[in-house]
């Protein structure tokens, strides 16, 4: 059986290897087949990205994920062919999230890019992942054979603040004992960090590594996160006179605010600032990642839905008066989430009240793997290692 001719992209010079598939004029199901099986899917040839889909529909196109851009791409038919295509355009380094959307007679379906293996997975469900050039997954996130694992128990604790059983997770490190004394990270959606950030791996990596300080970590759960997250005092009591107490009377924890440090994404991010802005000088450091930090300058109207109103009324207000509420703080976004926005309003507004604060952006949405991409930069600023003798 003879091939069809192979036509890699650099045969042709600044042509798209899609439009090089197009100009060999009739192609054949052959000449599908065989385009398929020489490219990964998305095409990413430079900044050019091109999204494929084969199959029988009426239309189709890609919904992504990036800020100020049209989120619904409609991809076209090769004439004589099932292929469809789009191309967009993309800076180096960026991940993006999205989702192929056919339609056949008025039927209309969502689903993840059957073409293309990469994934990633969230409490909502699964999404294809884009990677463009230059982009890589840290090699940190991934389990490393000489990284010893650290430990996972769980911790319930009844808490009358909120009037139910508080489910948690405790990290200890790798080489945990008893007579040594550790700073504290309590993590918001904790079950979620370590389901979908793969936290638990990159705290084993990053401890082993040196780039952080052997830490307890405490994974806490929400139950009502949208009633629980938004400046809500009895979180807030609950973190702060029930959860930090209770562990300090059972785990060697340094007991100085430099040594604790509250961590939250997106509604999380709000709790943990809300929380350490009721309880002054309690929590020395902050990791925020994509604060749900929603304000309105002018107006109501902020265009987030019921869920946000204690929101703005609580950014509002701290906006107004801001007030020092840890000694440091690190913020991290994606740029292409809508969040950017109010992110970047508010490191100054942060910095103004004498908060040491590190922001840090990348070319990614509101997702949990975005979060996890930046762990190291956040958790190895927040507590580096090795720096345990510090705390003792």
């Amino acid at each position: 059986m003879t091939l069809p001719t192979p036509y890699p992209v650099a045969r042709h010079r600044g042509k798209l290897a899609v439009n090089v598939l197009r100009s060999r004029g009739q192609i054949t199901p052959e000449d599908v087949d065989h385009f398929l099986a020489e490219h990964d899917v998305p095409i990413v040839e430079g900044s050019k990205c091109t999204f494929l889909y084969r199959g029988e529909v009426d239309a189709v196109a890609v919904r992504h994920r990036i800020v100020n851009q049209p989120q619904h791409v409609p991809m076209k038919r090769i004439e004589g062919t099932d292929l469809w295509y789009c191309t967009i355009e993309l800076p180096a380094h960026s991940r993006v999230e999205y989702s192929l959307e056919s339609r056949v007679g008025h039927a209309v379906e969502s689903f993840n890019d059957p073409l293309n293996p990469q994934v990633a997975h969230s409490p909502v469900g699964s999404s294809s992942v884009l990677h463009s050039a230059g982009y890589a997954t840290p090699e940190w996130v991934l389990p490393q054979p000489d990284a010893r694992p650290g430990e996972l128990l769980d911790y319930d604790l009844h808490s009358r603040a909120l009037r139910r059983t508080t489910h948690n997770r405790i990290y200890l490190p790798a080489r945990f004992r008893g007579s040594s004394h550790y700073p504290l990270l309590v993590v918001h959606d904790g079950d979620d960090y370590l389901n979908y950030s793969s936290m638990k791996t990159v705290l084993d990596n990053i401890v082993h590594d040196l780039d952080m300080a052997e830490t307890i970590v405490v994974f806490s759960n929400p139950g009502d996160r949208l009633k629980e997250y938004p400046n809500f005092a009895a979180h807030a009591r609950h973190l702060t006179h029930e959860l930090l107490p209770a562990i300090e009377a059972e785990l060697p924890v340094v007991p100085r605010p430099e040594a604790r440090c509250l961590m939250g994404a997106s509604f999380g991010g709000v709790a943990s600032l809300s929380t350490a802005f009721r309880n002054p000088g309690v929590w020395g450091n902050l990791f925020l990642q994509s604060g749900s930090f929603v304000f309105t300058d002018i107006g109501s109207d902020h265009g987030g839905g019921p869920a946000f109103d204690p929101v703005v009324r609580f950014m509002n207000r701290y906006r107004e008066r801001p007030v020092r509420v840890t000694d440091r703080m690190m913020i991290t976004c994606g740029v292409y989430e809508p969040l950017i926005v109010p992110n970047r309003s508010m490191v100054p507004v942060f910095e103004s009240t004498g908060t040491q604060v590190r922001y840090v952006e990348s070319r990614d949405g509101h997702s949990w793997e975005n979060w996890r991409d930046r762990l190291r930069d956040g958790l190895s600023w927040i507590f580096p290692g090795p720096q345990k003798l510090v705390y003792e």
